[in-house]
């Protein structure tokens, strides 16, 4: 009696373990096709004539794919092809901004983490106060005096404030703070400096959170619209945001060339999430390391 009793427990665990992860998979499944639903309709529509766009019921799948909408998006209006330069323009600044955001916050998450000195937690509150206060608050002073040191119409202008962040340090620290002591004691045993430990040890293993924190500075910067608007008026000099706010004030009528515009201002983005996405992934445990 109690083997078949155990066996019907076992059994009916089994059951229940499979039920579970079916059920779990069904509802993952739902969230993806919800999440991947958006930009399924921005494809489709980019291969559309502008009023089946807006035609109900909508067709997902066009009669006839209409490639010239890319073609018209890159062009623009007035046939400058300025698209090309703006996308260049973007590319420079998202780039350069998650180059220093990278370096600098690892550095700083280095020091808050692996170093102890008085204040230190002073300091590190100090930088994640910073995170509670809105950009809104702080661009009108931020505008003026990026006007009274001559960058206004410069990439140098949408680059230098947003060298880091609060984040990306808050990020490097908590990745950091796992870090094991005994890997850096033996090279400052061996001779090594500072310098050399960082570049060669801590930055070269801590992969996971240096891609994560690229791609959200990359992407932070990619989509960035009100700074570029209030810094930039020059057309040769403007971004991806403020080329598409152009074209589609000027295109009201055309959506499957406005879907055009955006899906080629999405392709970058989605190109470095997919091929950093093992790194980006595994720091997800970023947040579970030591609070001490």
């Amino acid at each position: 009696m109690k083997r078949e009793a155990s066996g019907s427990s076992t059994l009916w665990n089994a059951v229940r373990y499979k039920t579970g992860s079916l059920f779990a998979t069904i509802i993952l499944i739902m969230a993806c096709s919800a999440a991947l639903l958006p930009f399924a309709f921005m494809f489709s529509a980019s291969l559309m004539p502008g009023h089946d766009v807006t035609t109900i019921p909508y067709r997902w799948i066009p009669e006839t794919p209409l490639w010239s909408n890319y073609l018209r998006a890159l062009k623009g209006s007035d046939g400058s092809w300025i698209y090309l330069r703006n996308i260049a323009n973007s590319f420079i600044v998202a780039s350069s901004v998650a180059l220093s955001s990278v370096i600098l916050a690892s550095l700083t998450g280095y020091g808050l983490a692996k170093f102890h000195f008085k204040g230190r937690n002073i300091v590190f509150m100090g930088i994640m106060a910073t995170m509670m206060i809105p950009f809104e608050t702080v661009m009108i002073p931020l505008y003026l005096t990026a006007v009274k040191f001559g960058l206004q119409n410069r990439l140098i202008g949408l680059i230098l404030p947003f060298l880091t962040s609060a984040f990306g340090v808050f990020l490097m620290r908590q990745f950091l703070l796992g870090f094991p002591d005994e890997l850096l004691d033996a090279a400052r045993i061996d001779g090594c400096s500072e310098f050399q430990i960082y570049r060669s040890i801590v930055f070269r293993n801590a992969t996971p959170a240096i891609a994560t924190l690229a791609i959200l500075a990359f992407r932070g910067q990619w989509d960035n619209l009100i700074w570029p608007l209030l810094i930039i008026q020059k057309e040769e000099l403007k971004t991806i945001p403020l080329y598409i706010v152009l074209f589609t004030s000027e295109l009201s009528t055309d959506e499957g060339a406005m879907m055009a515009v955006a899906v080629i201002a999405a392709l970058p983005v989605f190109l470095l999430f997919f091929t950093m996405s093992k790194y980006f992934l595994s720091g997800a445990g970023v947040y579970t390391g030591s609070k001490t």
